[in-house]
């Protein structure tokens, strides 16, 4: 089922209403993401505000939520002793069958279903699994009247959709829309209902052919059933038990396979089903109605509905139209919607609670997202237009939308200071960086103009310039020519390499205050036109919109932190840990025990190891002194990957194949780190960012039709014997600002040939028709249905043809490594381990690499 964003409080209202002290806790899964973290707690905040007891419960991959299903969710249904409850996923299992992974949907029992247990679905992951989002409730019993699956939703549940008068508390899966799933998914809502009341029938892989020459050929073939279905002078009438017993010997002669509308209960055959039950009713009546058996047959015949073989044809047809609708819709790629912490800001403005600490947490989380490149068009670098405006990721056009929202709220609740004038201007009216809090009890949000540099608060401005990954494609620095760049661009504004490599906090007051000045002034001559956002005084900010600004916080005299490197260091956390031991014992020790582990102790290792880095990351959200000691851990980690970037594409150990770039990390003291799929999708972006500029310098243009191309890293874990790998695309995507403009115009030339097409297939029906009438001798009587059925026939197929270029459109751009991945799978004998949320993240048996990739480049990987 899926909430509405209208009705987006109803759910916490009625568990607000319904919760005391002994009530189960509701248990919260929250996936090792810093936007998960977030959202878990904006949750948790407003579970304390109401004293709803709560447990969260970290987890690792599809391996791990099994065994939470199995260990944690299961046992709270009433059906096995439990007393229900509340499961909360962030982040977790969007794009999954929940009911069959958590074990709420048992094998052939259907009266026992999700036992009182309610699955709260909140995920930015996409595709959505449509069995979570238009099933996942639990059944009415079964009745002549109620037997469709339709008719046996609970009341306030219609085609999957939750209204104000459902009432919670039975159990099911409950998706939080954000939008998407009420403006995008009709055609496939419509295919899914359908496929789940259609009667079964035995599909033996048959080609139905063209429609028209069905049309004809069951015309012919019915022609021939009435003559011979007609009785003759002596002839005994054959009844209609024996037609149906010759139907069933005939076309349905194997066992039947009844249909499922979810992972456990059978949906039983409806006499309830309009469009099913009109033809399956025309089938006897009409054939069969004949005059006496004595009488002669006469020239007009009365009207005949269509014979059994071309309904089941129908049927057949229709149900494999619908299963294409959702098998492209699940094939069209991964990509990102709205964050969820985002999501959770939303119900807490619903509420009334929304305050600055909700409101940096739902900040920090949307920014993470930009980290990890997931954007709309999956985990893709960003691509930047030659307009110096973004094109992708977070600051495409929904995420502009979300950003502006956010910057709304910062207005809000952080009004400027009511007081005489003192002529004081702020930093970041100017341009230059707050560094420093207002006062020591200033705690606020403010809007500051931040340059594309890295941690730039905690380090030197050199070291802040070399590991931003910005600069790291612009200006090359993986080169020596690229370092000559950054030092003459330094030159130029008047630093010194002295002053630039000592703290920025303690940089001489005027540089700092002529900073953006100078950056602005050189930056053209560098290719580094947005490197700096645009204040009023450019000319360029629209209206004070603060395009590009950034998000800074501060903790009174204790610190100022932007959200960027709040979300730089709940993400190191995650993925390296509190505690950098040198990667170089790590990786010995590690291999100590390769022999010794068998793999799945070494997974259930790696997971032990994980969560300790979960809490640690989830304590520094709110901790200020445990954020700042967490910072030379995001220091250590970037380091890392301009070593193992700038070694890679120095030693050009890039490869490329036909549908991808490829490149493999091992051999090196800081490989130990991408073990990790984070940090291993962090180093995949830097290089792509990097060949997306390189591509542009080359040819003049990106490739991919300007999305850049598409890369795969793998980082080998000596200890498990596996590789890690990612694919990352090429940016663009369908909410981007880019725009091809070359595929806008094939399309629109596609759909006029189109058009032309089904004209001359109209013109030579009517004329095939009109022969035929003439051989006949017949009239045009009875040809007013036929005709009408043809223009219903091609009205449907402009519709399809539409609808199908609609969701071309929607598919643009979008990371297809998931699919991919699976499909290689699939065809070779490859040992590949796909368990991450992350679709693009899969393990591969070191021996199987080669093989696996070679059958992978010859994928389509970016749509």
């Amino acid at each position: 089922m899926h909430l509405p964003r209208s009705l987006i409080s109803k759910l916490y209202l009625h568990l607000q209403n319904t919760r005391h002290p002994l009530s189960p806790p509701v248990l919260v899964l929250v996936a090792l993401e810093p936007d998960a973290l977030c959202a878990c707690r904006i949750l948790t905040r407003m579970l304390k505000h109401d004293y709803i007891p709560h447990k969260i419960q970290p987890v690792a991959g599809y391996a791990d939520l099994e065994r939470v299903g199995r260990e944690l969710v299961s046992p709270m249904m009433e059906t096995r002793g439990g007393s229900g409850g509340v499961v909360v996923c962030l982040g977790v299992g969007g794009m999954v069958d929940l009911g069959a992974v958590l074990g709420l949907e048992p094998e052939g029992e259907e009266n026992n279903t999700f036992g009182g247990v309610e699955v709260w679905v909140i995920d930015s992951h996409r595709p959505w699994n449509l069995a979570n989002v238009f099933g996942g409730f639990p059944l009415e019993p079964e009745t002549e009247l109620a037997s469709s699956f339709q008719a046996r939703s609970p009341a306030g549940v219609v085609g999957g959709r939750i209204d104000r008068a459902y009432k919670p508390g039975k159990g099911g899966i409950m998706v939080l829309d954000d939008g998407d799933v009420e403006e995008q998914l009709e055609k496939e809502r419509q295919a899914y209902l359908a496929l789940v009341d259609m009667p079964d029938i035995e599909d033996d892989g048959a080609d139905l052919g063209d429609s028209d020459d069905d049309s004809e050929e069951d015309d012919e073939e019915q022609e021939r059933d009435v003559r011979d279905k007609t009785p003759q002078a002596g002839q005994k009438r054959k009844s209609l038990s024996d037609h149906d017993e010759d139907d069933d010997s005939e076309d349905d002669d194997r066992p039947r396979q009844r249909r499922r509308s979810n992972s456990s209960s059978p949906i039983a055959d409806s006499p309830r089903r309009p469009p099913q039950r009109g033809l399956l009713s025309m089938r006897d009546d009409a054939v069969f109605s004949s005059s006496d058996p004595l009488d002669p047959p006469t020239a007009a015949q009365p009207p005949r509905g269509p014979s059994a073989r071309k309904l089941r044809r129908r049927l057949l047809r229709l149900r494999r139209e619908n299963e294409a609708i959702l098998r492209d819709y699940y094939r069209i790629g991964t990509s990102y919607s709205e964050p969820a912490s985002s999501m959770l800001y939303s119900l807490a403005s619903e509420l009334g609670r929304e305050d600055n600490d909700l409101l940096w947490l739902t900040i920090v989380g949307v920014t993470s997202m930009e980290l990890y490149g997931r954007s709309s068009a999956g985990v893709a670098v960003t691509v930047r237009t030659s307009d110096s405006r973004p094109a992708s990721g977070w600051l495409g056009m929904r995420g502009a939308r979300i950003r502006q929202l956010l910057r709304d709220e910062v207005r809000r609740l952080n009004p400027p200071d009511i007081g005489p004038p003192t002529g004081r201007v702020l930093p970041e009216a100017t341009g230059i960086i707050p560094t420093t809090a207002r006062s020591p009890e200033d705690t606020s949000i403010r809007l500051s103009p931040e340059p594309k540099f890295l941690l730039i608060r905690h380090w030197s401005l050199y070291d802040s310039m070399l590991h931003s990954p910005y600069l790291f494609s612009r200006l090359k620095t993986w080169s020596e020519t690229g370092l000559k760049r950054l030092h003459k661009l330094l030159a130029k504004m008047g630093v010194s390499l002295v002053q630039c490599k000592q703290s920025y906090t303690h940089m001489d007051m005027m540089l700092k205050r002529e900073l953006r000045t100078k950056l602005l002034k050189y930056a053209s001559l560098y290719n580094l036109d947005d490197m700096v956002p645009a204040i009023e005084t450019d000319g360029k900010d629209r209206a004070g919109a603060k395009d590009g600004w950034g998000f800074v916080r501060s903790w009174g005299w204790r610190a100022t932190l932007s959200a960027q490197d709040v979300g730089v260091v709940i993400g190191a956390l995650l993925e390296v840990g509190k505690h950098t031991a040198l990667p170089d014992t790590a990786f010995d020790a590690s291999r100590s025990q390769e022999a010794s582990d068998p793999d799945d102790e070494q997974l259930q290792a790696q997971g032990e190891e994980w969560l300790p880095r979960f809490w640690d990351a989830y304590d520094a959200l709110e901790d200020i002194e445990s954020l700042k000691a967490g910072v030379p851990t995001a220091q250590f980690l970037h380091k890392a990957i301009f070593n193992t970037g700038t070694a890679l594409m120095k030693k050009k150990q890039i490869s490329h194949l036909r549908a991808f770039r490829m490149c493999i990390v091992k051999d090196s003291p800081e490989s130990v780190v991408f073990n990790h799929p984070g940090a291993l999708t962090k180093l995949a972006l830097w290089i792509g960012e990097a060949l997306a500029e390189q591509e542009k310098d080359t040819a003049g243009k990106l490739a991919h039709g300007g999305r850049g191309t598409p890369l795969v890293v793998a980082s080998l874990n000596e200890k498990r014997g596996v590789y890690v790998v990612v694919g990352t695309g090429g940016g663009g995507g369908p909410d981007s600002a880019f725009v091809d403009r070359a595929a806008a115009k094939k399309r629109q030339a596609d759909k006029a040939a189109r058009t032309k097409l089904r004209e001359e297939r109209k013109l030579n029906r009517e004329k095939i028709r009109a022969e035929k009438r003439a051989a006949r001798g017949d009239d045009d009587a009875g040809e007013t249905e036929s005709e009408g059925s043809d223009a219903s026939e091609s009205e449907s197929e402009s519709e399809d043809e539409d609808g199908d270029e609609a969701r071309a459109d929607r598919g643009y751009g979008l990371n297809k490594f998931g699919t991919a991945f699976q499909d290689v799978v699939s065809e070779t004998n490859a040992r590949v381990r796909i368990d991450s949320f992350e679709h693009c993240v899969v393990e591969v048996k070191k021996e199987d690499l080669g093989g696996f990739l070679e059958s992978l480049s010859m994928k389509a990987v970016v749509g």
